[in-house]
């Protein structure tokens, strides 16, 4: 599966706080050691926390309420953490909710943490008894404990529930100003939840010129928290509420380098859609981020790559131009010796950057060349990104590879792309058709199935590029018409046939062969048969008369598909009119063939650019085709290949970020 962290993806708060924060088996101090009595030790052979999954007996509910009870804290939070166990397999203990609230008021913070835990999930659905522990939290933001005051403020704006929202404005307007930096930052991400449940109560408040004061705080993560919830809140009020005026920018720029790498992934995001004032300043800033584009982590060097891809456009110099997308090189590289779905990730954002900036990697074409145990989505973008560099100076590297792929590598799809890859290559270079025209016909030679058709389909496409210049293979083409089952390049081989039936002296053998099944074939088939043959007849009436009669009937009269229907009486109406006109119409030249088939728009180009290191940028798809601005949703886990955007099984979710929709 794809990490999500790789992908930069807004995810839960945790990834800022609670990271090492364990509920379970989490490290005791002297004093909880101590309420255990003498016995510090654990004897051996004791269960650890896992046994609190393992219980089935009946009656627990009621003995756990009982337990609940206890006046001894090690029993109560024994209890608790059952209640948790239970909660997490599934079962309902929504009904303990007055019981579990009883332990709110405890000094422990392990007990409280699970205490707030079972609150977060059952609040909704039990929104009056939540109510309940608004003066706990209350109290708890008070708290001489940073700790503790930043776990209230934040198990606060985790509860989703409106009733328990205007108490919460007084403790997180002291949060947003405590003296504690730990507070701040966790303050921040509360402004952000409590944007998406009440927007109008954030405004009223202030708190999002509190949350643009704090960009300017002293301390790194409270400015990369306060920089996440403003490009949140911004993403969800559809308007930049994050100003980099002043000394915004710098104090940004001062904490990219000391705050973590996800507070560095943020404050990279913000930079990447900040406009500069003049080239200067742009110049600036990329000299700032360049040092990041060695970071260890995937997703920070992705948005580095991001942020410079934006600004270079600024630069005028040609020299500072040339120097910095020489930088890009290295870093991008690099991703390639991780594990395989940061790979995957990297092709996908890498296709997307050779496409703007072809020169980047022009000399690092050897670097995408397949391995042996590299997994087949990982080889797919391969053969992608090297089709993408390929050039006069390298084309012969390239077909040397693709050509041992199509006839060594045992993965049938990845066969299929290197010998389409071919034929892009012949389209991309005019100098090198010749060359693999050349490969493609020693691949034919081999007379595996899948190998021939794929090479007759994209040989067809050649012919359609350059035409009357490889002629000379149609014999060799023609041999292997009974290996041919699959529509397509059947349907490339007829068209092949009418196209040069007049040098083809067989070609009317041909054309009856596939005639005897034209019931059977696909629609794709009998378009491209009945074409041929009205070409056939054109370039041989004499000879081709009783066919072309005997397949205008199969098409106007035995066929039910109104598009072979209808292309059918066209051709019989000219026919029979002015076949003269006929032939202007049915023997006019085609439209070339272009290798840029697969290039993507440049609106479309620009707007993915600005999303690199996201899901967007892998999917090769705007963020508004696959999240609507009403709903959040989420990607679930794969176990077999990066995540795809179709599925037979809807997923969705109201508080994350994707869908399969």
């Amino acid at each position: 599966t794809i990490p999500l962290s790789l992908l930069a993806v807004r995810g839960p708060e945790a990834q800022f706080e609670g990271v090492g924060e364990r509920v379970f088996g989490g490290s005791r101090s002297r004093e909880e050691e101590g309420e255990d009595g003498q016995a510090g030790k654990r004897k051996r052979g004791e269960m650890s926390d896992a046994k609190y999954f393992q219980t089935t007996k009946r009656g627990e509910i009621h003995e756990l309420k009982e337990e609940l009870h206890q006046t001894d804290k090690a029993k109560q939070k024994d209890a608790v953490k059952k209640v948790i166990a239970a909660m997490t397999v599934g079962k309902d203990v929504s009904m303990l909710f007055p019981d579990v609230c009883n332990c709110m008021q405890t000094p422990n913070l392990e007990l409280k943490k699970l205490v707030y835990l079972y609150l977060i999930n059952y609040a909704k659905s039990q929104p009056d008894l939540a109510i309940m522990a608004v003066n706990t939290f209350v109290k708890d933001a008070s708290d001489s404990n940073p700790l503790i005051r930043a776990l209230s403020v934040r198990t606060m704006g985790c509860i989703r529930v409106e009733q328990i929202t205007e108490y919460l404005t007084n403790p997180l307007s002291k949060a947003l100003k405590d003296e504690d930096p730990y507070v701040r930052k966790t303050a921040c991400m509360c402004v952000c939840k409590l944007y998406d449940i009440a927007p109008d109560l954030v405004r009223d408040q202030g708190f999002v010129d509190s949350l643009s004061d704090l960009v300017s705080d002293p301390n790194p993560m409270v400015v990369a928290n306060a920089v996440a919830a403003l490009l949140e809140i911004s993403e969800r009020n559809g308007e930049e509420v994050l100003s980099l005026s002043g000394g915004g920018l710098q104090k940004m720029l001062v904490a990219l380098n000391e705050c973590s790498e996800w507070g560095q992934v943020f404050i990279l995001d913000a930079l990447s859609v900040y406009s500069c004032r003049d080239e200067k300043e742009a110049e600036s800033i990329i000299e700032r981020v360049v040092p990041r584009l060695s970071h260890v982590n995937a997703a920070v060097v992705l948005s580095s790559v991001k942020v410079v891809m934006r600004l270079i456009s600024f630069v005028t110099n040609a020299e500072t131009h040339k120097s910095v997308l020489k930088k890009l090189a290295p870093p991008l590289v690099t991703l390639l010796s991780a594990e395989p779905e940061i790979q995957y990730v990297a092709l996908r954002n890498i296709l997307l950057i050779c496409q703007k900036r072809p020169t980047i990697l022009k000399n690092d074409i050897k670097v995408f060349f397949c391995k042996y145990n590299d997994p087949t989505f990982v080889k797919m973008e391969k053969v992608d990104v090297m089709v993408m560099l390929c050039s006069d100076k390298n084309v012969d590297q390239v077909l040397l590879e693709l050509k041992e792929y199509a006839s060594a590598e045992v993965d049938v799809d990845i066969v299929r792309k290197s010998v389409r890859a071919i034929g892009r290559c012949a389209l991309k270079i005019e100098a090198a058709a010749q060359k693999c025209v050349n490969v493609l016909l020693e691949l034919i030679q081999t007379k595996v199935a899948y190998v021939v058709q794929e090479a007759i389909v994209v040989i067809k496409d050649t012919f359609r590029k350059y035409p009357n210049r490889f002629e000379s293979v149609i014999g060799i083409l023609c041999e292997n018409l009974d290996s041919l089952e699959e529509s397509e390049a059947k349907a490339s081989l007829i068209w092949i046939v009418g196209q040069y039936a007049e040098r083809i002296d067989n070609a009317q053998e041909l054309i009856e062969s596939f005639v005897q099944e034209f019931e059977q074939v696909d629609i794709e088939v009998q378009l491209q048969l009945l074409t041929a043959t009205v070409k056939l007849f054109l370039k041989k009436p004499d000879s081709s008369q009783a066919l072309v009669k005997h397949v205008l009937g199969l098409a106007t009269t035995g066929s039910i598909n109104p598009d072979l229907r209808d292309r059918g009486y066209i051709y019989w109406r000219l026919l029979s009119t002015d076949p003269e006109k006929a032939k202007v119409v049915v023997l006019s030249e085609h439209g070339g063939v272009a290798y840029d088939s697969e290039k993507l728009d440049n609106n479309l180009l620009d707007t993915l650019l600005g999303q690199l290191s996201t899901l967007a940028s892998v999917l090769h798809m705007p963020p508004s085709s696959f999240v609507s601005d009403n709903e959040r949703i989420s990607v679930p886990p794969s176990t077999s290949s990066p995540p795809k955007p179709q599925g037979s099984e809807a997923w969705m979710c109201g508080e994350c970020t994707f869908s399969n929709a």
